[in-house]
């Protein structure tokens, strides 16, 4: 187990400044474009493919750093730069975690490749888990699949919201329900392989913030996958609604469903890309009033704003040290006895919404136009306390973890 620790070693801190001279080369000149257009900014997503950025080889270095600080490092880096275009570039991210969480070795052989594709043919995937009446509420999913036993085919019926790159992914992660009878228990995640039929993009949403980030509902209209596509393979789908279904009768605890399981691995990293956009929205606040003059002297002399940008950077340092905790607990196998995962996702992103609230406050007329990016920053950093589990959920899940109560 590695020893937690709040300092970068050296090779940590070499990927932190080529990812941040990546974000403050590439990225940042690119955000008020993207952002306008919103549209995935496909030129940017190539440059970090050809620097080693977006590929399943960066993100496995970062992954199995034994630490716990090489996602959550660089997530602040990329998001620093901007989130909108940062998360086309990570997005791919879930649906990988949503298989390396629930598939085989086989299948995360197999099926994470084709969701980054190369340098010369970047592709993308989406994990499509939400529904136009079940977000928070998993257990509502009305997403079906079921199984042909004659053909060892599953075959999946609904519709999916809120999805990340939906549509225009290569290959795309959907949790589906195999058994009403058992709500959150009954769910299951599948492959669904690119050119697949009856898949198809339904509505393209316009978004308040993250607008180079695309987001759409998922249409599966009799999808047929071969049986090898259930992550996790049957065998184990069996044994676990089996033994689901026994503790029903009995009465006993709850068990983890495939669509959580991904969540709880990815808040952390949700956490920290809050942290690179909150950060940056404070340092355009600190510069604009070291410089800015009014009444003879930098607004940074009066203790309104001092004080204003005094709590911003310790709500900053505090988010990134519970991300980073989390982020360390979560690597080395230790376990979320009091939420962790959730309280450095749900502190990190009403921070960054703070934070940016706080910058246009101080940048005044300013900070309310295009002409200043704190205004992006403040539209983007929204959709923290709202995706991947919103702050309400998330102080329920700690809630209940800490008491041990299904607190309603």
């Amino acid at each position: 187990m590695a020893e937690f620790t709040m300092e970068l070693n050296d090779e940590q801190k070499d990927v932190r400044d080529w990812l941040h001279g990546f974000a403050a080369d590439v990225i940042r000149p690119a955000a008020a474009e993207w952002d306008e257009r919103e549209e995935t900014p496909w030129p940017v997503i190539q440059e970090a493919a050809k620097v080693g950025i977006y590929s399943l080889d960066f993100y496995a270095q970062q992954y199995f750093d034994p630490t716990g600080l090489g996602i959550p490092m660089a997530m602040e880096e990329l998001f620093w730069g901007d989130a909108g275009i940062a998360l086309s570039i990570v997005g791919t991210g879930l649906a990988a975690v949503g298989v390396l969480a629930n598939g085989t070795e086989e299948q995360i052989g197999t099926w994470i490749p084709q969701m980054y594709g190369d340098a010369s043919d970047v592709k993308v995937a989406a994990f499509c888990s939400s529904e136009p009446d079940a977000g928070s509420d998993v257990a509502s999913l009305r997403t079906r699949a079921v199984y042909d036993e004659a053909k060892d085919e599953w075959v999946i019926n609904g519709t999916k919201t809120w999805a990340t790159n939906g549509g225009i992914a290569n290959v795309h992660v959907v949790v589906a329900c195999v058994d009403p009878e058992l709500g959150s228990k009954g769910h299951a995640s599948f492959i669904v392989p690119p050119g697949t039929p009856g898949l198809t993009q339904g509505q393209k949403f316009k978004k308040h913030g993250i607008r180079a980030s695309h987001t759409a509902e998922v249409v599966l209209d009799g999808v047929r996958v071969p049986g090898s596509c259930l992550l996790g393979g049957k065998e184990k789908l069996d044994e676990r609604l089996a033994r689901a279904r026994e503790k029903a009768r009995a009465g006993g605890e709850r068990v983890k469903n495939a669509a959580m399981a991904t969540f709880e691995a990815s808040r952390p990293a949700v956490g920290a890309m809050a942290v690179g956009t909150a950060r940056a929205a404070y340092e355009v606040a600190l510069d604009y009033a070291k410089t800015r003059e009014q009444f003879g002297r930098p607004i940074i002399d009066n203790q309104g704003v001092a004080f204003q940008l005094a709590d911003m950077r310790t709500q900053i340092d505090a988010a990134r040290l519970l991300v980073w905790r989390a982020s360390w607990m979560a690597v080395n196998g230790k376990p979320f006895t009091a939420a962790e995962g959730s309280m450095s996702k749900l502190f990190a992103s009403e921070t960054a919404k703070k934070v940016s609230a706080q910058a246009i406050q101080i940048l005044g007329g300013n900070g309310y136009t295009r002409e200043y990016p704190v205004e992006r920053m403040h539209r983007d950093s929204a959709i923290y306390t709202i995706f991947e589990g919103t702050s309400e959920i998330q102080r329920l899940v700690i809630a209940r973890t800490l008491s041990g109560m299904p607190i309603r």
